[in-house]
Formats: structure tokens, C-alpha cells, sequence
């Protein structure tokens, strides 16, 4: 067919009918479900958006063609969308009035599936900054709302809660002549209007504004609630989904206006976490969640506890549906490979110096549970997974006075012969884990042993809840006598760590290492057995669980430090990582955990590390260098190349850092050889933040492990340390301080040396630099290079006494911060002591 370039565009636009055709059976091919086909259709779709009119097509396909399927026109609207997404700035005037007029023309078609998609088309054209442009858009959409016709109502209606939620900061602004002061009271009379589907988009659309606190909303609170209070008891799911998400957010934001309801509400809620429809008891849920944050919390809810305490923790047992989509049935799966979306995007952690590990906190523990739960065909929250947050939030809130509404309860749970009410139970211990712990001791004795014994339970869902669970109870089972429950506890652990589900691995595997990090060197008589069985789980692991195992090891590396440093040890645990490090490719992301992983065991195994580290060293510099040169590229060129992904870079920095830590002055010859200080000026300057974090944290390690290579750069890089001394990123400027710190101080023994050498020279310029080179110094550990330094400022002390008179007793503390200096340091010291008493 004949394109025409120049075609002039007027509303009266027609298709040329061979066009018409094409696109017709283009649309048709795209529905296949061969990939080979759909690469085809795609690359033609993109010939064609040169040519001005090809969108006019596709808005005729969606709004005019009645005579096509349905499915066919929606698709062409999408890929209209798309378009406009992508190139809209690029279409002519004509073009963009003959869309929007098509659109405004047929919001009401009679088919729901192209009413959604014009709406979705609108809604793209208005968050490309087309309200500005598209004045009579809103009014049209407004005014359409009073329709007889319930399809125009719905559609309009439709349209206008998807522009809610994407253009609400928009709508609230001066820009638009604040157009919510007319829409918001609009949008409250259609609460009471008859249909269901009118009164559902009524309220997701004033629920947009609420947790902005938007003034046209303030300013008719009273009445948004007195009809949220009317709609509570409607037959409509999806009403009901989006009162009670209403109320969850005014509790954050308008607690006042609420309060003397509150009896009610609760009851209400109380309700709805109990409805037939799962949404709608999720929804109800998160009230519990956000009710816990508020000050009021415990006052409110005490009375009525005897009530919430058994409805969350029924609403802790996996529905049917649940262990369907689980696969709870499948008891044996290890061999099965997992298929690549069971892996989740893993994101790097850049390293901070002195890095605590966070507390577990709420945010920890839902992590913790998803892992446990997390499914591809399982939506990742879920009323079982909110219910346990808001019972652990709630133990949280009220602490020992949960427990005789909970044990009751636990009692009847735990040794209850159905296995998914037992498996309930299990999370419910685990959920009251760190609220209730002080009143949960008395009962430990008795509940670990019966929980290590579920560790063997035939139900591999058991299994793995039973590893979160006692996890949560490391802490206290580390506490007691090792043989009593941290040996039964590690062995049995163990052992699912070898099981032959892949979920029980895995909640093995996390349990593990929460174990490890609570019991660090308790762990070291059994590390022999330990290593043991996660070298074996390397020749067992699928994928997914390979990750979380690179973490197992990290763990216990960081946990017993260098007490892994043994040849045996070493012997069994390089090997397989050093294989799986060669197996991979410099752009396959699995090399994140494996580089954190060996970034723990470097520091931990020191100068047992030196075998791999060169090859190791050498990768990781490749890794930074890579990346940049592919960030200079796409600066220069962002069209024609990507921007890299970062994480490569920082994992790698973090790894050089442990390297360093650990070979201390055995990295000097690697750094020699190398340009990492030249692609470390580089990263210090990087736009990310994680990036500079991490080069911060390898300028520290590489100035303890051998300054003479850092020594020439130091005044090409103080001023980069110094401008990132801003509190706003605070890992960053913690990195900064901590690196400028490691400077100073080797400076400082520099500068004792030099004194130790030529005194003649420096002493008379002691009076300059003796206070800081004193508290710079009083803060390092006894060693061979503190000695030096303390060795050569005595010498000059000897040499210029006067140079010390103001800052003497700066001098004086410095001495003081050594705890075991050899004797001829010592008698130093007591000379320069004894000649200030004369």
C-alpha cells in the first residue's frame, strides 16, 4: 500500500481502505502466540509511526470499526497508547484533535473492555501534560456524569479515577485553576447512585486525595464520611474495598474526625476482615496495621482484643486456594529447575563502614515472611501475610498483656491434628516472636523442643513455616546452654537445609544464617559440619536457592570471622565458590550475591584468601572498568548505547574492600600492578550515591592495607571526600568521614616516622601539627606502626620541647590510650614525662 506523507489532517478524516487491511492484519498477527511473529509485527509497528496518519488509523480501529472483535480494537488502542507514550510530541496537530475528539466522542461505547481502553488512552494524553493543553477535557468528562445513559456515566467515570491516579498533583495545583474545588463535590453525590459499578469509581476517585490531605477534600470532610458511613454495609465488594481503604487512610490523616466513631469503626472492620471477599478482609487488615502506629492504639483496641486476636489469627491459615497456587501437595521438587521469574531482581547493598545489621523490625519480618510465602502465582501480600503483620505490630503494641488472648488459642493450634491449622499456629508463635518474647520464656522450654520436632513434619509447608518461626527465637535459644536446644536446633536445621523441597531450603537457608548471626563463634566447634552440608547443598540447589545459600556462607563468615581460616575449612569451601565464579559471565547478575558472599569470606579467611586472590582481584577491577567505560558511553551517545547497571561496579568495590580488610599489606603488590586508583577517582565522582558510598569504604581499606599507593593521590582526592561530607546521603558522608579519618591517621604515623628519622628537620615544626597527630593517634590499637609514630614524636619531643608546651596535655592523653607499649617505648615516654616535672 501507498503511504502518504504529506496527507492534511482534517476530522473528517477517512482511511485509505488497503491501509486499513494491513494494520487490520498486523493486529491480528500480534495476537499470536509465536514470539518469532511477534518480534515481526513489532519491527513493523515501528516502521510505521513515520507516517504522520498511522495513529488515525488506530484510533479508528478502536472507536469506529464496530464491526471488529473486540479484543482487536482494544489492541489497537493500546498500541496507540504506546505510541502516544513514546512519540506524542511528534504528532501533528491534526493527529492529537482527531484522537481526542474520537475519545471524548465515544467514552460511553457499549462494550466495558473499550470503554477501559479509551479511558486508559485519555489518561496517558493527560499525564503527557496534555490538561494544560486539553482544557475542556475535565468539564466534558464532568458534565458527561449526568448522562441518562449508564454506559457514557461509567465510562466518563472510568476515565476520570485512572486521571486521579496518575495526574492528582496536577489536579490539586494553581496550573489548572484548582479544578478538584468543582470535581470533589461532584464526585459525593454519586455515592448513593444506584449502580454499584457508579458508586465504586466515586469513591477510588476522592480516595486519591486523602493522604495529600488535599483542601477541596478537607474542606468537605464531615460529608465524605457521613457517606462512607452509608455505603458500609454495601452489597458490592468492590464498594466495600474502597470505603474501608478509605477509612485506613483518614486514620493516618484525619484521626481527629474519626475518633468519636471510633467504637464503630472497629466493629465495622472487625467485620470486614472477616468478609467473603479476600480483597476486601486485605483491605480491612491494613487497618490493624496502621491503627498499631497510632499513639491511641492501645487505649482504643484494648477492649476490644478478646474480638481481633482470634479473627487475625484465623485469618492466618493458607485458603485452599493458597496451597493450590503453592503447590502445597508437592512434597519433592528439588530436581524440578526453577523457571527464571521464580527469581527476583536482587538489588545490592553498597557498604558501609562499620555496618550494623538492622534490627529485626517489622519491615525485616515481612521480608522474612515473603520469602517464606513468595510465589509467582501468589500475590506477594495477602490477608494471611497482613494478618500476621498486624499481630506482630500488635505484640508490638501491647507485649505480655497479648498473651491471654494468645495462648489460649496456641494451645489448641500447635498440636492440632490438621496440618494447615498446626502450620497457622507455627506462624502465629513466630509472629508474637519479638513483642511478647519476655512473656513467651516460661513456655520456650517446652516449645522449641516441639518445634525442632516439626522441622520433620511430613508437610513440607510445616517444615519451612517452622524454620521462620524458630529463627525468631535465636536469640533466647542462643542464650542457654549449648547442648540443650542450639545443637538439636543447628543439627535438625541442617538437615532441611538438605531437604528435599525447594521452599523448605530456602526458609532453612534464611533461618540459618539469622542462627549464625546470633550465635557467631558459639558456631565454631561445629563448623567442620557446618561447611560440610552447604558444600553439599551447592551440588543440590536449583537456582533460586543457590542465592540464598551465597548468603548462608557470607553470613558464617562474617559470624566466626577468622576462625575459618584453617586449611580444611578452606579446602572444602573455596573450591565449589571458586567454580560457580568461574562459571559465570561478567553481565550475569547472580554475580552480586556471589561477590558479596566472597567480599565475607576474603575478610574472614585473611591471608588463607591469598591463593584466589589474584584472579579475584583482577575480575573485579575488569568489572569497575567496564562499567564506567559503558557509563562514558552512554553519556556521549545515550541513543545508541545503555546505560550500564551500577550494582556491577558497587559489588565489585565492596569485594576489593574485603580484600583489602583481609590480606592487609599482601594487597600492596596487586594495587601496584593495577589501576584501581585512577577508576576509583572515577566512582568517587559518580552521580550515584551507592557508587561513592562504596569507593569511600575501599579508600579507607586500601589506606590501612597500603598507603603508599593512596599517599600520591591524597590531594586529588581530599576535596572529594570533603564536599561529600553532606549528612543528606548519610551512608555517603559516614564513608567520607570514616576514609578522611584512616588518612589522617596514617599521615600522622608518616609524619612520627619522618620524626623518628630526621628530627632535626620536622621537630622544630612539632608546635604546628602535635595536637592533631595526638587525637588522631589516641584512637588506633597498639601496633608495630603506632610504635613507630610514638617512637618518632618523642624524638623530636627531645629535640624541641617547646614545641609541645600548649598541647601538653594532649600528649599526655595520647600516652594514655596505650595499653601495652614494650618496654624501651615506655621508658621514652617516662623521660619526656619526668623532664616536664623538673
Amino acid at each position: 500500500m501507498v503511504w502518504d506523507r504529506q496527507t492534511k489532517m482534517e476530522y473528517e478524516w477517512k482511511p485509505d481502505e488497503q491501509g486499513l487491511q494491513q494494520i487490520l492484519q498486523l493486529l491480528k498477527e500480534s495476537q499470536s502466540p509465536d514470539t518469532t511473529i511477534q518480534r515481526t509485527v513489532q519491527q513493523k509497528l515501528e516502521q510505521l509511526n513515520q507516517y504522520p496518519d498511522f495513529n488515525n488509523y488506530l484510533i479508528f480501529v478502536l472507536t469506529k470499526l464496530k464491526s471488529e472483535d473486540e479484543p482487536t480494537r482494544s489492541l489497537s488502542g493500546l498500541i496507540l497508547k504506546n505510541n502516544v507514550k513514546a512519540h506524542f510530541q511528534n504528532f501533528p496537530n491534526g493527529v492529537t484533535d482527531f484522537i481526542k475528539s474520537e475519545c471524548l466522542n465515544n467514552i460511553g461505547d457499549s462494550s466495558p473492555l473499550i470503554r477501559a481502553t479509551v479511558g486508559i488512552l485519555i489518561t496517558t494524553i493527560a499525564s503527557k501534560g496534555e490538561l494544560q493543553n486539553w482544557p475542556d477535557l475535565l468539564p466534558k468528562l464532568c458534565s458527561l456524569l449526568d448522562s441518562e445513559d449508564y454506559n457514557t456515566c461509567e465510562g466518563a467515570f472510568g476515565a476520570l479515577q485512572k486521571i486521579c491516579e496518575d495526574s492528582a498533583e496536577i489536579l490539586d495545583s494553581d496550573v489548572l485553576d484548582r479544578p478538584l474545588n468543582i470535581m470533589i463535590p461532584k464526585f459525593l453525590q454519586f455515592f448513593k447512585h444506584s449502580s454499584p459499578k457508579i458508586r465504586s469509581h466515586a469513591v477510588a476517585c476522592v480516595n486519591q486525595f486523602i493522604i495529600s490531605r488535599t483542601q477541596a477534600l478537607m474542606l468537605h470532610i464531615d460529608s465524605f464520611i457521613e457517606n462512607l458511613f452509608a455505603l458500609a454495609g454495601d452489597e458490592e465488594p468492590e464498594v466495600r474495598k474502597n470505603v474501608c481503604r478509605a477509612l485506613v487512610m483518614l486514620l493516618e490523616v484525619r484521626m481527629d474526625r474519626l475518633l468519636p466513631h471510633m467504637h464503630n469503626i472497629v466493629e465495622y472492620m472487625l467485620q470486614r476482615t472477616q468478609d467473603q471477599d479476600e480483597n476486601v478482609a486485605l483491605e480491612a487488615c491494613e487497618f490493624w496495621l496502621t491503627l498499631a502506629e497510632q499513639p491511641i492504639c492501645k487505649d482504643v483496641l484494648v477492649r476490644h482484643l478478646p474480638k481481633l486476636i482470634p479473627v487475625l489469627v484465623n485469618g492466618m491459615k493458607y485458603s485452599d486456594i493458597d496451597i493450590i497456587l503453592l503447590k502445597g501437595d508437592v512434597e519433592e521438587d528439588e530436581t524440578i529447575p526453577d523457571s527464571e521469574q521464580d527469581i527476583r531482581p536482587r538489588f545490592h547493598r553498597s557498604r558501609t563502614v562499620a555496618q550494623q545489621h538492622d534490627e529485626d523490625g517489622i519491615e525485616e519480618e515481612d521480608d522474612d515472611d515473603d520469602e517464606i510465602d513468595d510465589d509467582d502465582t501468589i500475590s506477594d501480600w495477602n490477608l494471611r501475610k497482613c494478618s500476621a503483620a498486624a499481630l506482630d505490630v500488635l505484640a508490638n503494641v501491647y507485649r505480655d498483656e497479648l498473651l491471654p488472648h494468645i495462648l489460649p488459642l496456641l494451645k489448641e493450634l500447635l498440636f492440632h491434628h490438621e496440618w494447615v491449622v498446626k502450620e497457622s499456629g507455627i506462624l502465629v508463635l513466630g509472629a508474637i516472636a519479638e513483642g511478647c518474647m519476655q512473656g513467651m520464656i516460661p513456655y520456650l522450654p517446652e516449645l522449641i523442643p516441639h518445634l525442632i520436632q516439626c522441622l520433620s513434619d511430613k508437610k513440607a509447608l510445616v517444615r519451612s513455616i517452622t524454620c521462620w518461626t524458630l529463627s525468631r527465637y535465636a536469640h533466647w535459644v542462643v542464650s542457654q546452654p549449648p547442648d540443650t536446644y542450639l545443637k538439636p536446633l543447628m543439627t535438625e536445621l541442617l538437615k532441611r537445609i538438605l531437604d528435599s523441597n525447594k521452599r523448605v531450603q530456602e526458609a532453612a537457608c534464611s533461618a540459618f544464617a539469622t542462627l549464625e548471626e546470633e550465635a557467631c563463634t558459639e558456631l565454631v566447634p561445629y563448623l567442620a559440619y557446618i561447611l560440610d552440608t552447604l558444600v553439599f547443598a551447592f551440588s543440590k540447589y536449583q537456582h533460586k536457592n543457590l542465592l540464598i545459600l551465597y548468603d548462608a556462607i557470607g553470613t558464617l563468615a562474617d559470624s566466626v570471622g577468622h576462625h575459618l581460616n584453617k586449611p580444611e575449612y578452606i579446602q572444602m569451601l573455596m573450591p565449589p565458590l571458586i567454580q560457580k565464579w568461574n562459571m559465570l559471565k561478567d553481565e550475569d547478575k547472580d554475580l552480586f550475591p556471589l561477590l558479596e558472599c566472597l567480599s565475607s569470606v576474603a575478610t574472614a579467611l585473611q591471608s588463607g584468601f591469598l591463593p584466589y586472590c589474584e584472579p579475584v582481584y583482577q575480575r573485579c577491577v575488569n568489572l569497575v572498568q567496564k562499567t564506567l567505560a559503558q557509563a562514558m558511553l552512554n553519556n556521549a551517545q545515550p541513543d545508541q548505547y545503555e546505560a550500564p547497571d551500577k550494582d556491577f561496579m558497587i559489588v565489585a568495590l565492596d569485594l576489593l574492600s574485603g580484600l583489602a580488610e583481609g590480606l592487609g599489606g599482601n594487597i600492596e603488590q596487586l594495587v601496584a600492578r593495577s589501576n584501581i586508583l585512577t577508576l576509583m577517582y572515577q566512582c568517587m565522582q559518580d552521580k550515584m550515591p551507592e557508587v561513592r558510598q562504596s569507593s569511600f569504604a575501599l579508600l579507607g581499606d586500601l589506606t590501612k592495607a597500603c598507603f603508599q599507593h593512596v599517599k600520591p593521590c591524597i590531594a586529588d582526592f581530599m576535596p572529594i571526600l570533603g564536599t561529600n561530607l553532606n549528612p543528606e546521603f548519610i551512608s555517603v558522608c559516614n564513608n567520607a568521614t570514616w576514609a578522611i579519618g584512616e588518612i589522617s591517621i596514617q599521615m600522622a604515623i608518616t609524619i612520627g616516622r619522618l620524626g623518628y628519622v630526621c628530627p632535626q628537620e620536622v621537630a622544630p615544626m612539632l608546635q604546628q601539627f602535635i595536637r592533631p597527630w595526638c587525637t588522631s593517634l589516641r584512637n588506633i590499637r597498639d601496633n608495630e606502626e603506632k610504635d613507630s609514630a610514638f617512637r618518632g614524636i618523642c624524638t623530636m619531643i627531645s629535640v624541641n620541647p617547646s614545641g609541645v608546651i600548649q598541647d601538653f596535655i594532649f600528649f599526655c592523653d595520647a600516652v594514655a590510650s596505650w595499653i601495652n607499649p614494650k618496654d624501651d617505648l615506655r621508658d621514652m615516654f617516662c623521660k619526656v614525662l619526668q623532664s616536664w616535672r623538673l
